[in-house]
């Protein structure tokens, strides 16, 4: 199993100064015009555990995995990929996300260049560092490093993370129904289902295999880092932005 490490990493990360930074709508922009490149590698993770995991060619073959994990992946790609938005329209998050930043006021236009560009270079400092890795976690790790960094970066802190920036949001009284309704979505799956699935689909990979659980451990730790990393980056920011309006 991994290490106590990742409990002490996992805390310092819900308790990071981002959080007391969110304090405005201004600096809940700022957050979202980062966070937004960590809402959009999230999928190439979990496309990576959809090719690994599951049969996405033809013809297929059952996958040798638990149909549990099987499931899991299936369930959380249709989630990512196809949810439905407040009116019941298909969506992905990504463009649920993007429109909760239009209807906030923060500019998408840079991440909307990336994605247009694949230039990674568009990416701020501090997540472009965070993508990168994940980026090549995706394409080279083995499946047991993908299926870590998905839970260790992703899924554990979630819950945590858009619960506080909710509260802002309520506190000043901000009208955001989709950016609500995209924090309430995440916090119900995240915290009651995605999580202790995305716990099992790694148990189940790693078994009893202590090599296999180092590598997710290693992994585990530099997501963890790297998050931090990018929280800290947006920690900057908004004091630049704070200092820059004084």
């Amino acid at each position: 199993m991994l290490k106590e490490k990742l409990t002490d990493l996992n805390h310092k990360l819900s308790h990071h100064e981002t959080y007391q930074a969110l304090n405005s709508v201004k600096s809940v922009k700022t957050f979202m015009e980062y966070h937004i490149y960590a809402v959009w590698d999230f999928m190439s993770l979990l496309k990576s555990l959809q090719q690994r995991l599951t049969c996405v060619e033809v013809p297929w073959i059952e996958s040798k995995q638990d149909a549990e994990v099987v499931r899991f992946i299936n369930e959380i790609v249709i989630g990512e990929e196809s949810d439905l938005d407040p009116e019941g329209n298909a969506i992905s998050h990504y463009s649920l996300y993007l429109k909760a930043m239009e209807e906030v006021g923060a500019d998408s236009s840079r991440v909307e260049k990336f994605i247009e560009t694949q230039d990674l270079s568009l990416i701020p400092e501090g997540a472009r560092e965070f993508v990168e890795y994940n980026l090549k976690i995706a394409r080279e790790g083995t499946d047991e490093e993908v299926a870590s960094a998905f839970l260790y970066g992703r899924e554990k802190l979630i819950p945590d993370m858009f619960t506080a920036i909710k509260d802002v949001m309520a506190a000043e009284q901000v009208d955001c129904p989709t950016l609500i309704y995209y924090l309430e979505r995440h916090i119900e799956l995240d915290g009651d289902e995605h999580g202790p699935l995305a716990e099992k689909c790694l148990q189940a990979l790693c078994g009893d295999d202590q090599q296999k659980w180092q590598k997710a451990q290693a992994v585990a730790e530099q997501s963890l880092m790297l998050r931090s990393n990018l929280w800290d980056a947006v920690l900057v920011a908004i004091n630049q932005k704070q200092e820059q309006a004084a």
